[in-house]
């Protein structure tokens, strides 16, 4: 009887680690829900900080609606209006969405997966692009596709708007208040997706499956993503710029610009110089002496002052482009930030 104990230990452990793993998997209906209230609520956030509206008065002048479903349709029109789902509750899993201001519906790609992207930009021919855009804040797909749009209008070519996922992970430094302190933000946000990644896998996956192919990406031993360099938007701009050398603009605004540094910093010189860097909303530091930096930071920017505070007391430079504004990038607010002239100045 002794002899067959340890058979029998060693099932009921591996039973109680399953059990483990299906406790996680009972759990997902319910936190399901929850991070789809976050992602409308980022969604909401993105309404107030992005230039939203002046996009989705363009796009339904050429009879595309956002997200509602609705028809402006008079009984004169030939046809209803395309829908387009910028929601961050139907596209929590995060995605590269390419801008062109110049196309009618403004969007020409969408790329729920990394590889078709890389593979896009890199055979892109006359087409080349040349700017990712990075937004932060709520950092759906609304918000994202609508910074990218100015940016688009500025240079007069496409960008690649990074939308990074929203996740259990994310919760967690919002909820505490992590907004309001960008560094702060990425280090609650890694420690949380690690740990989820180390006991609750099943819950770590929910909202990344862009993060999962991103290539270079050390995952977690069950699987699941981490991050390497903060986030998962700095994961995605280190992999883009690695994997597509026609990249040499950077447009950030807000936590976006942090992601952007924090990408950046740990590249190869040989990938990072030479870059252009545009900062909306938050300083960051210029570590590339080859590089073209261009910061704009608002004057009744609190929230960004707040969080450029290191930057501007440590001896780094003040932004190139103080200006009258506060932290919003919508054009419908009065003194919200123009993205066009802070992109577009020589």
């Amino acid at each position: 009887m002794s002899d067959a104990a340890p058979p029998q230990s060693a099932a009921a452990s591996s039973l109680a680690a399953y059990g483990n793993l299906k406790l996680y998997d009972l759990q997902k209906p319910f936190v399901e829900p929850m991070l789809q209230l976050c992602r409308l609520t980022n969604t909401a956030l993105d309404a107030l900080f992005y230039d939203v509206g002046a996009l989705a008065t363009t796009l339904l002048a050429q009879g595309i609606d956002i997200n509602t479903g609705a028809s402006c349709d008079d009984g004169t029109s030939p046809r209803p209006p395309k829908t387009i789902d910028l929601s961050a509750a139907t596209h929590p899993s995060g995605s590269i969405v390419i801008v062109d201001a110049k196309l009618r519906g403004l969007i020409s790609d969408w790329f729920l997966d990394m590889e078709p992207f890389i593979n896009h930009a890199n055979n892109a021919g006359r087409d080349t692009l040349h700017t990712l855009a990075v937004t932060g804040v709520g950092s759906s797909a609304y918000g994202a596709v609508a910074f990218a749009w100015d940016v688009s209008k500025a240079i007069g070519e496409p960008v690649a708007a990074v939308v990074p996922g929203y996740g259990l992970a994310d919760v967690v430094p919002q909820a505490l208040g992590g907004w309001f302190g960008f560094e702060i933000y990425d280090a609650l946000q890694s420690a949380t997706q690690n740990w989820l990644a180390s006991f609750a896998p099943t819950l770590a996956m929910m909202g990344k499956e862009l993060a999962l192919s991103t290539p270079g990406r050390d995952p977690a031993a069950t699987g699941a993503p981490v991050y390497r360099y903060g986030s998962a938007a700095s994961d995605d701009v280190h992999a883009i710029l690695k994997a597509v050398p026609t990249i040499t603009r950077l447009v950030g605004h807000s936590k976006g610009a942090l992601a952007i540094e924090n990408a950046l910093r740990s590249l190869a010189t040989s990938h990072a110089e030479g870059i252009s860097v545009f900062t909306l909303g938050c300083v960051i530091e210029e570590e590339f002496p080859k590089n073209r930096y261009q910061q704009s930071l608002g004057w009744l920017d609190a929230l960004g002052t707040l969080n450029s505070l290191g930057k501007l007391t440590s001896g780094g430079r003040a932004p190139e482009r103080p200006t009258l504004a506060d932290h919003s990038t919508n054009s419908l607010f009065p003194l919200s930030m123009q993205v066009g002239p802070c992109v577009a100045a020589r």
